[in-house]
């Protein structure tokens, strides 16, 4: 065995099995580096807030092994090669990211290391297939949803690797500590209320995908959209952290699907699709991120009302299944995917605020963060994203809540119940908020105010 270690950057893959960047060192002392770099300071409260409890978590993990996790500040680049000249390390790896800033980010470490005699490799984790894999019939890239399921339905995908046999040095350098780089500091009074709501960590994240696969997939296409049951596979944000693989995802969703889970182990892959489909379109189109993907929407009015956008993120709107999923989102760090798809177009389309304004919101306090699948969401809800019928679909609260909400279980714990309490335990002593607040817009108002702009946007 060679005694000269390994530099394991680490940024969103915290788990030990199926992971390529950590399997690459076998052979080899690995020395595990947690960076806090600009992208990751740039994160929001709650991102910011769960990276580090994730970060905290297999650290412990990894210690049971007889590992350490070395944290270091600053540019990457810088930090890397520091590392490099104290440990006598010969090569970095790492597994992919693919938003812009982090693509360039790695180029240039990539570049650099190489120029210095440094090798450096880079893995795929994060995803099932790789943007630059998946091409239309003419070797452009898909627009629409169904036609990318399609060509990626029936590929071939790896197995999972094992967890690893690693070893360590003997010596470890210098770390900064998670205290030092306060990041639960954001949160406020949330931190309690939200550090209870996590599903942390490979053991708890593999639980779920096996209780969920074993016990509800096969009602998961029938009952997922309901809001007062637990039907949903609750892995986004395990995903997002890279606490399981969405490899392991797949293979166990393609065996579930194979034996009782039927046509609802299908849906749940058809989701994970989804996902793959975001960061498809963020990688060939970055611009969605910050812009109208659909150019012709930048002539749109969107209303300029702050007054509007916090009442919104303060559930305090005056539609209760609104307001319910904004108190959810503030007290567990994340909300049912019917409810985002209800508020974001309550926002987007009955308030016409701009989506931006929704997204960067939602960037500041989910704890299940992605930055392909918060960007492509909010587009394709507000109408300037990818989707066939694009502002038609305006979502009116009081029907879905009767459709998705029946008994009012959700809204009664959220705005009477304990989920109500909490919420008042989480936010800001600042906040004055009303008892029942009345309705800013008629439905029937805000809808035919939202067509009759969209009109005028077509001519």
């Amino acid at each position: 065995m060679s005694e000269q270690p390994i530099l394991y950057w680490m940024r969103r893959d915290f788990r030990l099995a199926d992971n390529p960047a950590l399997s690459a060192c076998v052979g080899r002392p690995v020395i595990p580096v947690v960076i806090r770099d600009t992208e990751t300071r740039a994160l929001g409260a709650a991102p910011a807030f769960r990276w580090g409890r994730a970060v905290e978590n297999f650290s412990k993990n990894f210690a049971a092994l007889g590992g350490q996790l070395v944290l270091g500040s600053g540019d990457a680049l810088e930090v890397l090669t520091d590392l490099v000249a104290r440990t006598g390390a010969t090569k970095v790896v790492w597994n992919r990211l693919y938003d812009p800033q982090a693509q360039a980010r790695d180029c240039e470490v990539k570049a650099s290391l190489k120029a210095r005699g440094i090798a450096a490799e880079s893995f795929n984790a994060h995803l099932i297939f790789e943007p630059w894999t998946v091409e239309t019939g003419t070797g452009g890239y898909y627009r629409v949803y169904t036609p990318f399921w399609k060509a990626v339905r029936e590929r071939d995908v790896p197995a999972p690797l094992p967890v690893p046999r690693l070893t360590f040095p003997t010596d470890w350098p210098k770390s900064e500590t998670l205290a030092d780089w306060a990041l639960d500091a954001p949160m406020q009074r949330g931190a309690a209320v939200v550090g209870q709501h996590l599903l942390l960590g490979e053991g708890a994240a593999r639980a779920r995908l096996d209780e969920f696969l074993d016990r509800r997939a096969a009602r998961y296409k029938d009952e997922r959209d309901f809001l007062d049951l637990d039907a949903t596979s609750g892995l986004s944000e395990p995903l997002a952290y890279g606490e399981i693989s969405p490899r392991t995802c797949w293979h166990e969703g393609w065996r579930a699907m194979q034996g009782s889970g039927g046509k609802g182990a299908e849906h749940f892959l058809k989701e994970l699709v989804w996902r793959e489909f975001a960061y498809h379109l963020m990688f060939h189109s970055p611009e969605i991120l910050s812009r109208n993907w659909r150019p012709d929407w930048d002539g749109f009015p969107w209303a300029r009302d702050p007054e509007a956008a916090t009442r919104w993120t303060r559930g305090q709107t005056g539609v209760e299944i609104v307001d319910a999923a904004m108190r959810e989102l503030y007290v567990t760090g994340r909300m049912h995917n019917r409810a985002r798809m209800l508020v974001a177009s309550y926002l987007t389309k009955h308030l016409m605020v701009h989506w931006q304004v929704g997204m960067d919101w939602f960037a500041d306090t989910l704890t299940d963060w992605d930055p392909a699948s918060n960007a492509m969401g909010w587009q394709w809800v507000a109408g300037s994203g990818p989707d066939a019928a694009p502002f038609f679909r305006i979502f009116n609260p009081e029907t879905q809540a009767e459709k998705f909400d029946r008994r009012a279980v959700y809204r009664n714990h959220w705005l009477r119940g304990a989920g109500a309490r909490d919420f008042a335990a989480a936010i800001p002593l600042s906040w004055d908020l009303a008892d029942s607040p009345r309705p800013m817009i008629g439905l029937a108002e805000g809808r035919e105010r939202a067509l009759a702009a969209y009109a005028g946007l077509k001519g």
